[in-house]
């Protein structure tokens, strides 16, 4: 399936350097990794066989799930970097997960 193969790769590869970038290239990953998931639903909204306020419910947390990471991002608390960016990292991973699957679920 298309969302597998993208989940390996485009993942993968945004969160690799997670640790090296500087906050804005953090966000603009995150924001990109958000709109991506985002297109995703658009497009299984248009299928006639789904429930559309499931869908509905998946962009919703999509937007919420991008807005409080990169609002996390912003706001970093002095002398809590690695720690605080590990865990960032693990929340973005396992947020992203969920909503794949939750999107895969749909389909």
């Amino acid at each position: 399936m298309y969302l597998s193969n993208w989940k390996q790769n485009i993942i993968t590869q945004t969160i690799h350097h997670f640790y090296i970038m500087k906050r804005r290239e953090l966000k603009k990953c995150v924001n990109n990794l958000c709109g991506e998931l985002f297109a995703e639903c658009i497009a299984l909204n248009h299928y006639e066989n789904v429930d559309k306020d499931a869908v509905t419910n998946v962009m919703e947390s999509i937007l919420m799930m991008q807005a409080d990471i990169v609002c996390r991002i912003s706001h970093v608390q002095p002398g809590a970097g690695k720690k605080f960016f590990k865990k960032l990292r693990q929340d973005l991973l396992d947020r992203t997960d969920a909503i794949i699957d939750d999107i895969q679920a749909l389909a």
